[in-house]
């Protein structure tokens, strides 16, 4: 099971890069092989400002359909749109080119409730 241990993860899989008062967001490779092969992501609230753990979207897979919790309080500033064609992608590169939001950062201190790769792992069991 990939876990880079450059990123941050949150209880519910997401996972959390950070760049300057930006966060890149996707669910994590854990979280892709629990759902299965996913058909569809859908993000609609692209340019809303959210609070922390808010739904921000649904990742579709063939036998269920799961919330996306935003890990941090920010604008929504990109969703990827490659996911509309090629949602397999966050099966397939899951950190990669199947990441999901990009999130301008409202709160810096909410990053210190982020786990660790070494607590995710801890979490997931791996």
């Amino acid at each position: 099971m990939n876990i880079p241990s450059e990123l941050k993860y949150t209880k519910d899989h997401e996972w959390v890069k950070i760049e300057g008062d930006t966060a890149t967001i996707g669910i994590t490779d854990f979280a892709q092989s629990e759902l299965g092969d996913i058909v569809y992501v859908e993000v609609e609230t692209l340019d809303e400002t959210l609070d922390k753990d808010e739904v921000f979207g649904t990742v579709e897979a063939v036998k269920t359909v799961s919330d996306l919790f935003l890990p941090l309080t920010g604008e929504i500033v990109a969703f990827n749109e490659d996911l509309e064609d090629a949602p397999e992608d966050v099966n397939s590169d899951p950190y990669g080119k199947g990441w999901m939001i990009k999130l301008k950062i409202s709160d810096n201190s909410e990053i210190e409730s982020l786990l660790s790769a070494e607590a995710y792992k801890e979490l997931i069991g791996a």
